[in-house]
């Protein structure tokens, strides 16, 4: 049930911020939307420890500036890469290990790898996920294991491999 009411104003706070409309009716019509559909999510049984992982919301504070800054300095390399004339990619194809011990982590960071540009996750399996890099510098950083660490951390576990494990 906590989870619900979590969810619940999760789905308010955002609804409120994304509306911009603060009058007293629209805020109770917003109240009892939020509430209905965590209600409803509730009823499917959907407010899960993975449907719903509010236990990763306080790691998530350090971890999402850290990924958005990641996120830039991969759009600047893109960039860098485009505008030269020789463009200078050496397409790669790897598969890293995954130490994350949940599905959810697993999927963040395969999410995590395919939102830096340059980079995309093309499958994940039992520990593994095959990526596809444009350059071998970016598959050199992933390989490095600092964003498998990151998230391991935002998991709340600790990652096995220090070298991120790429095959």
């Amino acid at each position: 049930m906590i989870r619900s009411l979590g969810l619940a104003v999760t789905l308010f706070i955002l609804w409120l911020l994304l509306s911009g409309i603060y009058n007293p009716l629209t805020i109770t019509l917003g109240l009892i939307s939020s509430g209905f559909v965590a209600w409803i999510a509730h009823r499917m049984d959907l407010t899960d420890h993975e449907g719903f992982p509010i236990h990763l919301s306080w790691r998530a504070i350090t971890y999402w500036p850290w990924l958005l800054w990641e996120i830039v300095k991969a759009n600047v390399d893109v960039t860098r890469i485009i505008i030269k004339k020789d463009m200078p990619i050496s397409p790669t194809l790897f598969r890293i290990t995954a130490n994350q011990k949940s599905q959810v982590g697993q999927v963040t960071f395969a999410n995590s790898i395919t939102l830096t540009p340059g980079t995309v996750s093309i499958a994940v399996g039992e520990g593994m996920i095959d990526v596809h890099a444009l350059t071998t510098e970016a598959a050199d950083d992933l390989a490095a294991g600092r964003m498998d660490r990151r998230v391991c951390e935002l998991e709340g576990t600790k990652s096995k491999d220090l070298d991120g494990g790429a095959t």
